[in-house]
């Protein structure tokens, strides 16, 4: 440490370069990379792999499991976006929420993962926000109301 005894030492000091956080690989033995995602009440825990694009939620098919294709191709985004499909196994467990929360949930899981697996696929998900967990949740029902903001009906006798 450089002895600053007035101002004008510590202007001659050379400024720290701002340190950008480093990240790297996380995959266990079997090659998995794991990962939580959260929408709305959902909770989605995701493992992937490498593999041939085959999707398990909660031991089904995902078309099975996400019959409408709109709720599908939610959760194929982010490998659209990373230029990665049919390259990965997914294999997850969803509980909590409905199928809209769940196929959000699930999203938000298979990002994270895929930036666990590769860390050079995290600029594009970051810029797709993909990585950002959505914070919008139900609004609480408040008492003296019908629901969160629905007031009583206006009787004037």
């Amino acid at each position: 440490m450089a002895d600053l005894s007035s101002l004008a030492d510590l202007q001659s000091t050379p400024a720290a370069p701002a340190a950008r956080p480093v990240y790297e690989r996380k995959v266990d033995a079997q090659g998995r990379a794991y990962a939580t995602g959260k929408r709305k009440n959902a909770v989605a825990r995701v493992w992937i792999k490498a593999g041939t694009g085959k999707i398990t939620v909660n031991g089904r098919a995902v078309e099975v499991f996400f019959a409408r294709p709109v709720l599908r191709m939610l959760i194929n985004q982010p490998f659209e976006c990373t230029n990665t499909e049919q390259q990965f196994d997914v294999v997850c467990t969803v509980n909590g929420g409905g199928l809209s929360g769940q196929a959000g949930a699930l999203r938000h899981g298979i990002s994270k993962a895929l930036t666990y697996f590769d860390p050079a696929n995290r600029p594009s998900l970051k810029a797709g926000g993909f990585l950002t967990r959505d914070p919008r949740v139900v609004e609480r029902k408040k008492y003296g109301k019908h629901k969160a903001r629905r007031s009583t009906q206006f009787s004037k006798r």
